[in-house]
């Protein structure tokens, strides 16, 4: 019986639904096939094989359809991005209360969730009227909300908010999303020896074919305001494809970051299979984020400018007063916080969708101590202890 995580397959679905062939420039299928061969050995129900090959599939109809779009409109390719605000920081440090309040500064320009979930448009959209993908993407936010409700109170995405990049970069199968809901220790690996710079270049392409559309539409904003803590561990490559970015790096105690990590994956894995090992999921979790950091921190140890490009914000003071975390970033980048933007910003913090009951959960849901977590983070919190020994620690 054939696998359905069989590379010739996957990859001729696509093809059929969108019916188009041309991949484009740069080589996927190697690090995809590697992905399927661990997905097909993984201890997958028949619900996670369905969305996860489904996922796959869809990333290959956006490639498609995206190097159609290139194909009819090559002046795609002369969009250029201007050096990036990149918000970084293991996950629940602030990243996204930062990059969405930046990002109502209209003289910058996000990835709303909408442009996330479909990155292409159909290719007979006139770029007249109201985007379809929009109410799409509403009708999977309603749906996530009624069906996955655990999942959605961990990590909300909604339609009309600033949502981050990571999906790119997934979209090139060089990603550590896949481990997040699947145990891939192949895949998982694998990954920690290859070259990520093809998935930065595939970033950088989606970044000027979203850019492109903005102007279609008449967005006036100059400036990305980009987030993810998947860019932690390549902080190298990310500024090689954008130079004269300005990194916002977000902290928080390691304790509170990696119980809430380990908690979202193990959502993913239990959507995906019928048994989920929760201590292996935070080991695997605890190994990974250790790893980002470190590599995150001998980065910015190799940068002499280290202290221009990056400004440091402690979730606690972000928390207290976001403005003012916010003004730090624009006197670092040598831009005014206008009135009008810190008006835009104050009408976001008021009416932003609050976010509903999380599910109870701590380390030791996952069997970790909180002394094996600073034990792994030693350096970090050394480094950082300004940031993380706010009040999370109690």
């Amino acid at each position: 019986m054939e696998s359905p995580f069989e590379l010739a397959a996957v990859l001729a679905d696509a093809q059929r639904k969108e019916s188009l062939t041309d991949w484009g420039p740069g080589e996927f299928e190697n690090a995809l096939g590697v992905l399927l061969a661990d997905y097909a050995r993984a201890d997958l129900n028949a619900i996670g094989v369905h969305i996860l090959r489904s996922g796959l599939v869809h990333s290959l109809r956006m490639r498609l359809r995206t190097q159609e779009w290139i194909r009819r409109h090559p002046e795609i390719l002369d969009e250029v991005i201007a050096p990036p605000i990149v918000v970084v920081g293991m996950m629940r440090s602030g990243t996204t209360l930062l990059q969405r309040l930046l990002a109502a500064d209209p003289r910058f320009v996000c990835a709303y969730g909408w442009e996330v979930v479909e990155v292409a448009p159909r290719l007979d959209y006139p770029f007249t009227g109201v985007d379809p993908r929009i109410a799409v993407s509403e009708t999977r936010e309603a749906k996530s909300r009624e069906l996955a409700p655990e999942l959605f109170a961990i990590h909300p995405m909604y339609a009309r908010e600033a949502e981050e990049e990571i999906v790119f970069l997934a979209d090139a199968f060089l990603s550590h999303v896949p481990e997040s809901g699947a145990h891939l220790p192949h895949y998982r690996s694998w990954l920690d020896e290859q070259d990520f710079t093809p998935a930065y270049e595939y970033l950088h392409r989606m970044l000027q074919f979203l850019q492109w559309q903005k102007r279609r539409r008449g967005v006036q904003g100059q400036r990305w305001v980009l987030k993810s803590p998947a860019h932690l561990g390549y902080l190298d490559l990310l500024r090689a494809r954008f130079p004269g970015l300005h990194i916002v790096h977000m902290h928080r105690d390691p304790r509170t970051t990696i119980a809430s990590g380990a908690s979202l994956n193990a959502t993913l894995h239990a959507m995906h299979a019928d048994t989920v090992d929760l201590a292996r999921v935070g080991a695997q979790w605890l190994g990974r984020m250790g790893w980002t950091n470190d590599k995150a921190m001998t980065i910015r140890d190799g940068w002499a400018d280290d202290a221009l490009r990056v400004t440091d914000i402690g979730f606690d003071e972000a928390v207290a007063d976001p403005i003012r975390q916010a003004a730090r970033v624009y006197d670092a980048i040598g831009l005014p916080l206008t009135g009008q933007a810190e008006d835009a910003m104050r009408r976001w913090l008021a009416e932003r969708p609050r976010e509903v009951a999380r599910p109870p959960y701590g380390l030791d849901n996952y069997g970790l101590l909180p002394e094996q977590v600073d034990e792994r983070f030693t350096l970090y919190n050394k480094r950082f202890r300004r940031y993380t020994e706010g009040v999370t620690r109690g």
